[in-house]
């Protein structure tokens, strides 16, 4: 990471921090999940720095970014998306989230507007209304109000037990990252999230939905339905992968990711 450049922007009336490869090659944007950061990204940025402009932004309430006390719906993550391409000048970038990330990053396209070149979504948070509920009802809030009051190396620690196969690096940026995560993030788990069968049927762009073989949250049926809704969705299927897939299977991702952003140049 000794290259990359570590900035702000100004969107929205709120800082959004970045890390960015940089270059005069065509940009990729990465959007994190809920508790991550940019810099979680960084495996999957060093595969892909080489051939493009990677930016990895901090979503409001993460990492470096501003925590305003509101605003955390996905309208308005995908309005700060919008704003940091507008305030970099990037020229049609390609898309490419993860969980919170992936539904963010899917709003955007469905926007329309000729603002992307193409879309990726790993493992994007597609949930039914009985589905949100239960994560919204559970304790992964009150988990991480708990996690706030460990010390980084306590989180490698309890992370490094709980994904024995993760890499220590993408395990130590997590609890970084986690660290970091404001509880007011998590008013993006209140329901209703945004209609996920409507934004897709909007999405206008070449995209590629990639989903884990042990995922409980994008199954087979629902990436099928998805291909039925939108033609222009591609899908493909990682294995040894759940939800955690960045993390689980970072090099096969890379390639997967690098497949398709060739096509797109």
């Amino acid at each position: 990471m000794t290259t990359w450049i570590r900035e702000d922007c100004e969107t929205n009336g709120i800082t959004i921090h970045y890390l960015r490869t940089g270059g005069a090659k065509n940009p990729v944007v990465l959007l994190h999940g809920l508790m991550g950061s940019g810099a979680c990204w960084t495996p999957l940025a060093r595969a892909l720095e080489g051939e493009f402009d990677v930016i990895m932004p901090d979503a409001r309430g993460h990492g470096g970014s501003s925590a305003p006390h509101h605003g955390y719906r996905y309208d308005d993550h995908a309005s700060d998306v919008v704003g940091l391409i507008r305030g970099l000048g990037l020229s049609r970038p390609v898309l490419l989230g993860h969980s919170m990330g992936g539904m963010t990053a899917a709003v955007v396209a469905s926007r329309g507007a000729g603002v992307l070149r193409g879309l990726i979504l790993v493992e994007p948070t597609f949930l039914s209304p009985e589905r949100q509920r239960e994560v919204r009802d559970s304790d992964v809030a009150d988990q991480h109000r708990q996690a706030l009051g460990f010390q980084t190396s306590d989180l490698v620690a309890q992370a490094r037990a709980r994904h024995p196969h993760r890499s220590p690096e993408i395990v130590e940026l997590q609890a970084e990252a986690r660290r970091k995560t404001r509880m007011s993030a998590f008013d993006v788990l209140t329901p209703p999230n945004p209609a996920y069968r409507d934004v897709v049927s909007a999405m206008d762009v070449p995209s590629l939905l990639v989903m884990g073989d042990k995922s409980p949250v994008v199954t087979l049926e629902m990436a099928t339905e998805l291909r039925r809704l939108n033609p222009r969705v591609r899908i493909e299927q990682v294995q040894d992968a759940g939800h955690g897939l960045p993390f689980e299977q970072p090099e096969r991702l890379g390639e997967v990711v690098l497949s398709f952003l060739r096509e797109l140049s």
